[in-house]
């Protein structure tokens, strides 16, 4: 049976199979990076809990793909994945090596996943690369959890020795283009293909320092809704 692969990253000096033929309609985009990194895509939101996630959470992870439409699933792939193909995916992604990130609403459902493949680290002679995907559930849209997970990943990327980020999408995933052009990310097109490259500096203390502050506080709030699930729990039975 034929599995959907996770995310891998490309040798370094070369481009994603997606972007080898370059064309006339290449979109270049040169912004340039702040000294610490991309410019923020959330600036005026307000903070979202991301949570690093563990092989215990893998059974999450596949209920979040699985509740994906027909669309996102599109968007998400880069094809219409089936159920199966989707529960082979989470069956092999490896959260040691990689980063799966995830925002959970008040009840601990998953209402946002994001996934961010770890490359080779950078040295002398190789460059780090990482590749990024994600997916919101439609409830959840219009929070701009999408910039959040990707400004997360942006960071965490850099403190991985990540040089270059990734992202393989469709050319009409309108949100996920706004997103890449705003952190000033190289986007080729290949037909309804696109890939976006994006440039990342060096890590940095405050880089550092903001991932360690991020996954504290996470894991904080997530401590506390399952305490308060816990206490709704038995509110019913103390009557």
């Amino acid at each position: 049976m034929d599995t959907i692969q996770p995310p891998h990253t490309v040798p370094a000096g070369r481009k994603p199979d997606t972007a080898l033929m370059m064309n006339p309609n290449a979109e270049v985009l040169d912004a340039a990076l702040p000294a610490d990194g991309p410019p923020p895509s959330h600036a005026g939101r307000s903070w979202v809990p991301i949570r690093t996630l563990t092989s215990h959470d893998r059974d999450r992870v596949l209920d979040h793909l699985l509740a994906l439409d027909a669309d996102d699933r599109v968007l998400r792939f880069g094809h219409l994945a089936s159920d199966d193909r989707i529960a082979a995916y989470v069956q092999q992604l490896d959260f040691d090596r990689d980063l799966i990130l995830g925002v959970f609403d008040r009840r601990l459902r998953m209402v946002a996943q994001a996934h961010l493949a770890i490359g080779a680290e950078a040295s002398d002679s190789q460059v780090g690369e990482a590749e990024f995907s994600v997916s919101v559930l439609p409830r959840s849209r219009g929070q701009g959890m999408g910039s959040l997970l990707f400004d997360h990943a942006v960071t965490a990327a850099r403190n991985r020795g990540a040089r270059r980020l990734w992202i393989h999408l469709l050319r009409d995933n309108a949100a996920m283009l706004s997103i890449v052009r705003k952190a000033g990310a190289q986007i080729d097109f290949d037909g309804s293909d696109a890939t976006a490259q994006l440039h990342l500096p060096a890590e940095s203390l405050l880089s550092r320092i903001g991932e360690c502050v991020g996954q504290g506080a996470a894991e904080l709030d997530y401590r506390l809704k399952l305490q308060g699930l816990k206490l709704d729990a038995l509110v019913p039975a103390a009557r």
